[in-house]
Order: C-alpha cells, then sequence, then structure tokens
C-alpha cells in the first residue's frame, strides 16, 4: 500500500470520483446515504488546486483491532491517508456511483497532467475476468482496478495468486516519501527535517514519515487540548484472542512495523460479507448462527464494554445498496438525538466532513463525536455495537458506558476512580482544590437549571474543610486581597489584566493590586504576581489582622459534665475517661492562657473549685436542680498550667468519689445551665458524658422506645422530644460554645432529643452503645477515640461562608452548625473530623461562562490564639450538553450528598419516604441517561449506564441497608439516630467506608510476605520497608468467600479479619500464632504478635488503611464457625437477607422500572 502523492493533481478530463472524495485534498465530494433519497444529497464543490490535505484528517478511523502492534497509538487519525483494502463485491452488483471506472465513465489516470510513468505504484496487473478482485474506490482503488490506458500495461493471464504476489512486489516498492516532485520522483529528506517521535504506522505497518511539523485536525488539537497527547502509547490489550482468519492475517513483519510490504488477503467469494475477525462460515446456516453469536456474545478479555452512547450506523435493507453495512450483527441500540443544525449531517465513514480511508465494514459504524459534540440523527433502526476503537475514544472522553445486568461485578479500578476535573489548562489542573478536601457532585456543570433538571442528578459540593494537611501554605501579609464586590479571596483562578489589576472570577469585577502584592515573600524579591502563594495554590491560609477580630482572641477552655449515677458507674466509663484525660492533659491543644474544668452530676449537680491554695479540689453541691446557679464562679475554671497537680488529683479521685453511690437520677439539663453560665463569658467547648436517660430537673425525658418494634417499616420517634435541648445549643452558639457529646449507654437514651446540643452548636456526637468496663475491645475503643477527641486540633469562634460564581447560589446546608445569614455557618468549634454538604441551586443561566468556581474560606481562632482564615478554592468546567453532565458526575459526591439529604427527609417525613426517595433518585438518574443517549425504549435483559455512575445502584442498596436506613431488621433507636448523624457529619472518605465497606482477599499479602522473606535470607542488603501490594476490592458477596483463606473488612472504625475453616495451618501459624481455627475463641481482638514476616506484612497493611483515619480502628477476629460471624455476614450488602433484595435484584427492580 502508499500512501497519497501530496503533488498529484488528476488531469483536466478526468471526471470526479464517484465515491465521493476529491483526489486533490482530501475533502468531500457528493455523499451518497443509505436511505437512497436523492433529495437528501448534497454537493460540496471542489476547492481550488492544492497539495493533499488528507494527512492526519480525523476520518480516518483506527484500524481493526485484532492488529496489536501499535495499535493504541492509532486511536489518533492517521498521518497519512492510505486507502487500505477492503473486500468488494462483483462490479455487477454495485450501485453506479460506486462501480469501476470502466463502467461509469473513462478510467482515472494517474500522474502529474495525466502522464504517468511505468514504474508508477499506481499501477499493476489487472486480472482477468473473474479473478481480479475490486478494490475500494477512490484515486488508489481505481487505479488498482483499472490502470490508465498510458502506462502501456496489458491483462496478462496469470493465476490469482502469482497476480496477487506480483501485486504485493510492486507495492512493496512504493516511496511512502510524501516529497515529490511534479514526475512522481522520489526525493529523500535531509536528516536533519525528520521527526522520528511523530513517525507512526497505520494498522497495515505502513510506516509514513512527515517531512515537517505534523499539522494536527481538529481531533488531534481536541485531544492535545485537553491533556491528552496525538501519540498514545499501546495500553490497549488485543479484543479478539484466539486464532485469527488465514484471510484477515497481517504480514508478521508488518506486525512489528518493518519496511516489507503486506501481503493482501485474498477476496471472498462474491455476495459474501464475513464479519470482521470472524473466520468465513461453511455456509449461509452458519453464517446466521455466527452473526447470532456474535451479537450475543459477550466482551472478550481486555475489550471494554460496548456503548450505546456511540452507535453504528444502521443495517441498510438491500445488499446493492449498501454492500457492507451488514459486517456487524445489529445490537438493540439506537442513536442519540442530533444537534439542531441547518446542515446536513455527513454521511457514513466521514469523521468531520473529512473523507475516511477505512474499510468499508468502518466506514458503516458511526465515528467517535468530538468532544461537546451531539452525534448525527440516524434512522430508529438496529443498529451495531461499537468496535475497539470507537470504545476507545469513548474511554479516551470519559463516556464509556456499561450495562450492568451483565456486569455485575462491577466493583474495579475503573469504576472507583473519581472523574478527573479537566480545565484545559494543565496549571489549573494541577492546583485544583484536592478532591480530599472539595468535591462536587458533578464535575461539569450543567449552563442553566433545565439542563440539570434534565440530568435528574443533585448538584451540590461536599467538604471538609478543617482537614488536616500536611503542606499548608501559611502566609502573613499586611493586606489581604479581596474583591472589593463580592469580598472573594485572591485565588488562582483569577485573571490578571496586568501587574496593577485583576478580575475577579466569581462577580468578574476588575480590581486593583496593592502595591506590596508584586512582592514574593518565597525568594524575598519584586517580580511576577503569578508567583505569589496566593496564586499558585487553592488550599492557603492567612494569618488574619485585627480588623477580622471583633473581640481579643478567646483562650482553650475545655469544661467536662460526667454522668456519676448508678448506670455510669455500674458501666465504668468514668476510670477509663479519667485516665485517658490525666495521660493526655499535657497533649490537649492550647497556650498558657488554657483554662479547665469539672462538673459531676447524678440527681444534683457537684462542683469542684481548685483556688489558689487549696491543697486538694473542693467539692461543692447544689441540691436546687429546678433553678441552677453557680456557688463560686471564679475558681471553677482553672488555669491548666497553674493548677495542673490539683486537675490530676482529682481526676485520680473521681471514679472512687462515686463509686459507692446507688442514685439512679440524671440531672442533665441543670447541669448544662450551670455549665453555659461558666462560659458564657469567654465561650469554648463543653464535654457530656451521658449513660442514662435524662430523668431530673429541666430537660428531663420519658422513655420512647417500644423494643417489640424496632423492625417495624414505620419508624418512630425520630424527631426530639423536647426543643430544651435545641434552644439550649442555639444560646450556646451566640456565646461561641460548642457541646460535644459520648453516649456510654445501657439502655435506651433518646439519642434523638439530647444529641440536640451539639447537633445546633457545632459540636460532635460519639456513641458507645453497651459500653462496659469488662468488655477489653469496647474500653480499648472508647480510649483511642477520646485520646484523638482530646489531641486534635481545634478552631474557636469559627464561622463559614461559601461563595460561588455569580448565577450560582448555596440554598441548603447539611451538617453540625447553626445558619447564621444565607451563606454564613457559625461554627463555635471547627475539628479536623467534620464534613459539611450543601445543595446549590440557580439565580441564572451560565451560557457565557466558561468555568465557574466555588470558594469556602474559614475564619477561626486556632488553639494558640492566633485568627486565621482558610481558603478552598475549587474550579469546573461548564457544558451544554447533556451526555457530558451525564459522563461527569461523582458517584461518591452524590452518595454523600443523598444521604444527608435522606437524613433530613427522614427526621421531616418518615423513613419510608427516604427510602423512596433513594429508588426513585436511582431510577429517574437512569431514565435521563436513556432519554440523553436516545436509547429505545422496552431493551429487556439491559440496564445500560455511564461508567461515572456504575456504582450507583451498588452504593443506594448500601444505604437502604444501612442501620440508619433499614427496615425489616432490629434496629435500636439510639443506633439508628447515630448512624444518621454519622451520615451528615462523617467526611466523605469516612463515610464511604461507612456506607459500602471495603472488602479485600489478604492470600497475596501472605504469598508477598513469603517471597520477600526468602529473598531477603538470600540478599542481606535488601531494605524491609518493600511496597506491599495492591490488593483488589471485592463486591461485598459471600460468593468471594472461601474456606481455604482470610479477607479483610475495613469498615472505619472496626476491621474485621475472617478466617476461613481450612486455612493452612502454617498460615495460621505465621499470621495468628495458632495452628487451627478451633484455638479461636468466638470474640477475638486485636492481632496478636507473631514473630514472622507475615504478621508484620499484614500490620503494615492495616496501617496503610488506618492512615487516613482519625485513629485507628479497632481489629476483630472472626472464624468461620464463631457466633460473631453474624456481624460479618450483615455487612455484605449484596446478598439477599430476609428482609432486603441482592444486589442483582436490586438492579432487575430498577430495570424493570427504567422506561
Amino acid at each position: 500500500m502508499s500512501a497519497y502523492n501530496p503533488n498529484f493533481v488528476p488531469p483536466a478530463h478526468a471526471p470526479m470520483p464517484l465515491n465521493g472524495n476529491n483526489p486533490v485534498n482530501g475533502q468531500p465530494g457528493p455523499q451518497y446515504l443509505p436511505q437512497k433519497q436523492p433529495q437528501q444529497q448534497f454537493q460540496q464543490p471542489p476547492p481550488a488546486a492544492a497539495g493533499y490535505q488528507g494527512a492526519g484528517a480525523p476520518g480516518n478511523l483506527p484500524p481493526p483491532p485484532q492488529f496489536n502492534s501499535g495499535i493504541a497509538s492509532q486511536f489518533l487519525p492517521p498521518t497519512s491517508a492510505a486507502a487500505p483494502p477492503v473486500q468488494q463485491l462483483p462490479p455487477n452488483t454495485l450501485p453506479p456511483h460506486m462501480r469501476p471506472p470502466t463502467v461509469n465513465g473513462p478510467p482515472l489516470t494517474n500522474g502529474s497532467n495525466g502522464a504517468s510513468s511505468a514504474n508508477s505504484s499506481r499501477t499493476a496487473s489487472p486480472r482477468p475476468a473473474g479473478l481480479a478482485p475490486q478494490y475500494a474506490q477512490g484515486p488508489i482503488g481505481a487505479a488498482l482496478n483499472h490502470p490508465p490506458a498510458a502506462s502501456g500495461l496489458r491483462p496478462s493471464p496469470q493465476p490469482a495468486s502469482q497476480s496477487l504476489a506480483n501485486l504485493s512486489s510492486n507495492l512493496e516498492n512504493l516511496n511512502l516519501n510524501p516529497n515529490r516532485t511534479n514526475g512522481g520522483a522520489s526525493v529523500a529528506p535531509p536528516p536533519q527535517q525528520q521527526f522520528p517521535p511523530l513517525a507512526q504506522k497505520d494498522y497495515r505497518g505502513v510506516a509514513t514519515a512527515p517531512t515537517g511539523p505534523p499539522q494536527f485536525s481538529d481531533a488531534n488539537s481536541l485531544l492535545a487540548a485537553s491533556g491528552v497527547a496525538p501519540t498514545v502509547p499501546n495500553a490497549m490489550p488485543t479484543p479478539f484472542s484466539g486464532q485469527k482468519p488465514p484471510n484477515l492475517a497481517p504480514h508478521p513483519a508488518k506486525m512489528f512495523g518493518s519496511g516489507a510490504g503486506p501481503v493482501r488477503p485474498a477476496p471472498p467469494p462474491a455476495g459474501q460479507r464475513i464479519p470482521y475477525g470472524v473466520p468465513p462460515p461453511a455456509n449461509s446456516e452458519q453464517q446466521n448462527q455466527q452473526n447470532n453469536n456474535l451479537q450475543r456474545a459477550a466482551p472478550p478479555p481486555g475489550a471494554w464494554p460496548p456503548n450505546p452512547a456511540k452507535a453504528a450506523q444502521p443495517v441498510g435493507p438491500p445488499p446493492q445498496q449498501h454492500p457492507y453495512s451488514q459486517a456487524y450483527p445489529p445490537a438493540p441500540q439506537q442513536q442519540p438525538p442530533p444537534p439542531q443544525s441547518a446542515v446536513q449531517p455527513p454521511p457514513p465513514g466521514m469523521f468531520g466532513a473529512q473523507p475516511t480511508g477505512a474499510p468499508l465494514q468502518y466506514q458503516a459504524q458511526a465515528p467517535p463525536q468530538a468532544y461537546g459534540q451531539q452525534p448525527p440523527q440516524q434512522p430508529p433502526q438496529a443498529t451495531a455495537p461499537l468496535n475497539v476503537a470507537q470504545q476507545g475514544f469513548s474511554r479516551l472522553w470519559g463516556q464509556d458506558t456499561i450495562d450492568l445486568m451483565q456486569n455485575r461485578h462491577i466493583l474495579s479500578p475503573a469504576t472507583l476512580a473519581p472523574p478527573k476535573v479537566v480545565l484545559h489548562n494543565q496549571f489549573h489542573e494541577s492546583i485544583n482544590c484536592s478532591p480530599s478536601i472539595m468535591r462536587c457532585t458533578l464535575t461539569k456543570i450543567p449552563e442553566s437549571n433545565s439542563l440539570l433538571q434534565k440530568s435528574r442528578l443533585p448538584l451540590g459540593i461536599v467538604i471538609h474543610p478543617f482537614r488536616d494537611v500536611n503542606s499548608l501554605p501559611v502566609i502573613q501579609c499586611i493586606n489581604i486581597v479581596r474583591c472589593r464586590l463580592c469580598r472573594t479571596y485572591i485565588n488562582p483562578f483569577v485573571y490578571f489584566v496586568d501587574s496593577k489589576m485583576w478580575k475577579c472570577n466569581l462577580c468578574y469585577r476588575v480590581n486593583e493590586l496593592p502595591d506590596d502584592f508584586q512582592f514574593d515573600p518565597a525568594t524575598k524579591t519584586y517580580g511576577d504576581v503569578t508567583r505569589r502563594p496566593e496564586v499558585r495554590s487553592s488550599t492557603i491560609e492567612f494569618i488574619a489582622p485585627s480588623e477580622y477580630m471583633l473581640r481579643p482572641p478567646q483562650p482553650a477552655m475545655y469544661l467536662f459534665l460526667f454522668d456519676v449515677s448508678i448506670i455510669a458507674q455500674q458501666s465504668g466509663y468514668l476510670e477509663a475517661a479519667c485516665s485517658v484525660l490525666n495521660r493526655h492533659l499535657d497533649e490537649m491543644p492550647g497556650d498558657a492562657r488554657t483554662q479547665v474544668g469539672f462538673i459531676c452530676f447524678d440527681s444534683f449537680v457537684h462542683f469542684y473549685s481548685m483556688a489558689e491554695g487549696l491543697n486538694q479540689p473542693h467539692e461543692m453541691t447544689l441540691l436546687d436542680i429546678e433553678d441552677p446557679f453557680l456557688p463560686r464562679p471564679d475558681s471553677l475554671l482553672v488555669n491548666l498550667k497553674e493548677c495542673k497537680e490539683l486537675v490530676r488529683d482529682l481526676l485520680k479521685q473521681l471514679p472512687k468519689r462515686f463509686a459507692h453511690t446507688h442514685d439512679p437520677g440524671s440531672a442533665l439539663g441543670a447541669a448544662l445551665q450551670v455549665a453555659f453560665k461558666l462560659m458564657q463569658a469567654s465561650g469554648g467547648r463543653i464535654t457530656v458524658f451521658q449513660s442514662c436517660l435524662p430523668n431530673k430537673g429541666p430537660g428531663s425525658l420519658e422513655p420512647r422506645e417500644d423494643p417489640n418494634n424496632r423492625s417495624a417499616k414505620d419508624v418512630a420517634h425520630l424527631n426530639p422530644a423536647t426543643d430544651f435541648y435545641k434552644r439550649f445549643a442555639l444560646e450556646c452558639s451566640g456565646y461561641q460554645i460548642a457541646c460535644d457529646l459520648f453516649l456510654m449507654n445501657q439502655q435506651y437514651s433518646d439519642m434523638a432529643t439530647i444529641s440536640g446540643i451539639s447537633k445546633h452548636s457545632g459540636g460532635c456526637v460519639h456513641h458507645f452503645p453497651l459500653y462496659q468496663k469488662t468488655k477489653p475491645h469496647m474500653v480499648e475503643s472508647f480510649r483511642t477515640c477520646f485520646k484523638r477527641y482530646l489531641t486534635r486540633k481545634i478552631g474557636f469562634e469559627a464561622v463559614m461562608r461559601i461563595r460561588c460564581t455569580r448565577g450560582l447560589q448555596v440554598h441548603t446546608f447539611h451538617g453540625n452548625f447553626f445558619v447564621r445569614s444565607t451563606d454564613l455557618l457559625s461554627l463555635p468549634n471547627v475539628n479536623p473530623d467534620a464534613g459539611y454538604g450543601m445543595q446549590i441551586s440557580y439565580d441564572e443561566s451560565l451560557t457565557d461562562v466558561k468555568t465557574i468556581c466555588f470558594q469556602a474560606a474559614l475564619l477561626y481562632t486556632n488553639s494558640e490564639g492566633e485568627r486565621r482564615i482558610r481558603v478552598h478554592t475549587v474550579c469546573l468546567p461548564v457544558t451544554a450538553s447533556l451526555p457530558e453532565v451525564m459522563h461527569s458526575a461523582d458517584t461518591e459526591a452524590i452518595i454523600g450528598l443523598l444521604s444527608k439529604m435522606a437524613v433530613d427527609r427522614s427526621v421531616a417525613s418518615n423513613l419510608s419516604d427516604a427510602r423512596d426517595a433513594f429508588i426513585n433518585a436511582t431510577i429517574d438518574v437512569y431514565n435521563a441517561f436513556k432519554i440523553a443517549q436516545n436509547l429505545p425504549s422496552g431493551q429487556s435483559g439491559q440496564l445500560i449506564a455511564p461508567r461515572s455512575l456504575a456504582l450507583l445502584p451498588l452504593y443506594i442498596l448500601g444505604l437502604l441497608k444501612h442501620p440508619a436506613f433499614r427496615v425489616g431488621t432490629s434496629t435500636r433507636l439510639d443506633d439508628r439516630v447515630f448512624a444518621m448523624d454519622c451520615m451528615k457529619t462523617l467526611p466523605l472518605d469516612q463515610l464511604m467506608k461507612y456506607v459500602y465497606p471495603e472488602l479485600y482477599k489478604i492470600d497475596s499479602l501472605i504469598y508477598h510476605a513469603r517471597n520477600s522473606n526468602a529473598t531477603s535470607t538470600q540478599d542481606d542488603d535488601e531494605e524491609e520497608d518493600e511496597p506491599l501490594p495492591e490488593l483488589p476490592r471485592l463486591q461485598l458477596s459471600a460468593e468471594h468467600l472461601d474456606s481455604r483463606s482470610m479477607f479483610l473488612m475495613d469498615c472505619g472504625t472496626l476491621i474485621m479479619l475472617y478466617v476461613g475453616l481450612n486455612v493452612p495451618p502454617d498460615v495460621l501459624e505465621a499470621v495468628l500464632g495458632i495452628s487451627s481455627t478451633a484455638e479461636l475463641g468466638d470474640y477475638v481482638y486485636g492481632l496478636p504478635n507473631v514473630v514472622s514476616n507475615e504478621n508484620d506484612v499484614l500490620k503494615r497493611f492495616i496501617l496503610r488503611l488506618n492512615y487516613d483515619k482519625p485513629y485507628s480502628a479497632l481489629v476483630q477476629i472472626i472464624r468461620d464457625t464463631s457466633t460473631a460471624k453474624g456481624q460479618f455476614i450483615e455487612r455484605l450488602t449484596d446478598d439477599r437477607s430476609e428482609s432486603s433484595l441482592s444486589y442483582y435484584e436490586f438492579l432487575q427492580h430498577i430495570r424493570a422500572q427504567v422506561k
């Protein structure tokens, strides 16, 4: 094969080729549609004669998939428009516009001005009648079928094999250099003008060597603009496994890119059409069976699932109308709706109205559409499945789809990875806000509210504003640069008009820059304003000047309230709490001004004075709990540094002081009232430990839970019984006081009511149900959690504001806070373990906007009394395409926002409405995607979803089976309320493990440990901590369990190690230090210390899982026959239970509802 001659000009008397391609510059001529409607044909006049511009044209589709050599690099349009061989029917069966030149008109001559040379590579000896195969139309096809008369060649009665060999020999001698003189002589380019990195080979192995920098086509320019190099590495495996058919096997040398010429495949008999990559059938019955098999066959290993978004051209009814359109069997898919345009869409086989050099089998398929471009309209007929190249383009653009019914095991790295934010600016993409801090439910924002409503997707953000960040830029400057109109902080996404002016990226106002902004604090020099840290990091912290303070920064103030009723004493929590507090007293955040105080309560309230001059704490008891007051306001809160010994003495005495009391009362309300009076002067944090239902004094409650209705479908008493605790929290919020709750209950304690002290004051809730000091694992879990609580950083008197680009606004907030104004959250305390969610609405259309931004600014006082501002900015593109919106969905962010919305729905309405909302949201999303892709209705057995939303049913089912929203399973009311609180307050990474735990099979870890141990014995210089292997995540189903293996499930705060019954004894000995699973008890906690490489590797793996968690998870070991196995099995949410569907049954239910 040869490439086109760029200097080739047809003779003046030669007519326009009837295949619709202009040989001068590759522009399309008259196009013929398969419907045979003459009124739909349009004529494009040929431009002036010029050099051939077809190199790199986007119409050249990628090569056939079974040629594995350089297949990934052929995803892009080839740099040489070589016409590949295709199989042709005899000319008698072709329509007039596709017949050879000898039938329809004079032959097309070759050479300059009609003159051809004897050694022209475009001439070949035609075969006798009946043996000559017809090649593709176009200048090369016409020359191969019928050489020009001036060449002087005559047909010779050669055998077919010898003629084919001669033809191949002639093609091997083709000069592929496009630099050719008018006479056709080949001119070798000088060495310095060659570009080896840009040389490519097409799928036949024909090398192309451009003589200058490549002029990328529209598709290549688009890929380059989106951050994809025009030449991509070979990363796609061969989609066809097994033996290649003889007539389609490529030349061996060509597969490796050598210079040997290709062997042209033998033509099939007349009238026979062979599907690509399938051996020719023996008869018509096998042909029909073969087509049926192709239609129902699953994708081969390494191939991607079919993409209904990019459907092929419809099948032409008569063979003579479109002879090769039947090469692929039909599939029940349909084209998406076309864009509104007055121009007729290009015909089959054309990409961007450029001629294609692909075989007709590929021309019969719809080409991949450009970025943000709607596919052309197609008749409502059955369409063919996508070829591998088109699937590759869809995946390259992030628009591949998957059939969930045929891919039940959907959990994979491809679906777990969140969609990447593409800004067409490499610098902006590299510095965009981290997804661990702020994520939007859509990585491409719809340009209007109507487009958002069509997608049926929620628009919102989930944010973790006070997250622990390793490298946080902290700067101090005289002037913090902000927009004068909207008060946006300067960020990397603003536009600098010049060195003195900048344009706000939220309200678009042009502002002046202060003179000192040109000073770079990193290099201590004056220079470019773009080198400032504010415009090089999307997460930054400012040390605020005095104008950001309404009062002097408050000191760290900590007040602890302990429940000392008889139930609390029986649980034994006070001993563990005082022990941890005494041990980590010096690690609590604060400075020399830090103050601390203690109050105990049962039926009365007990104060402890640690005034100056006392040798030990002095206890005072308040008997009048209906009208509480402070007996000694001046000595109940003391300086920690000055009175540390008295504080330690008190912490040692408290567990013994109430050890023999038998008071069943709990005056929580009175204790909170005196705590507020004690803290209102300065603000701070109140930590409450509660172990029973408050039953004395203000805020006393009555039991509301009915233990017999814990599994009922209608869950009652999710709302507070009284507004006493909510009013108290709002009053605390006004004085910069936050309340945190530790519930250590043995019985129902009405968390729905008493947790209001935390929900509305910016506090947090921790729950340890059935806590007993006789359960070591519970004690250890509480001690670890309380240690993290005491030593983590804290922000006092904080406020947070969310700003959006003009046209958007925040209309609903989710989390623990008090909304002070429309976009200002009051957070008396902010901690690094709290997450928030916001729903976004439209004020106006974003038609004229290319990108939008969200900016979160958190103003707080740190524990050292320093006022700081932490700013996060995220930038997202805007799109007008509904398919792009659907493909840009972030499933995890959607689940995080839906879970928060469902909690509010459960409290405002009922739990059944929230569960129905989950299911309806899933159905609506897939219905919207079906409409966006114009998929035909009534498809049985298919549930087509974009890959970005492939995990949505899996996570929704996990939510439906979670203790927060499940029905039909006995769930304590306090446990359900706490789970709902976690849905609203957990950061997204922790929430996903809470909703859908991570399951791993750790056999490969053990084998890795043994192999590394054997290697280290041979080489003593090898490093000890070599990288651990990446374990694939398993879906939560018992079908993955094996009695010979060990499995690890990470639930967030709990890690379960499941040990099969038939695990080899040597593995048990190396990992757990036992010889049989019978040595494991029913409830075993903690990984034993065994001196072995296997045990060390497992510990390292668990440490890696715990790296991003607030504190280390508790490890529980469960054997196969243990009574604790139910705790493991109930978390396998993919399986069916007595009251819920399995994952596949849930998919069937969703599919039945998607119309």
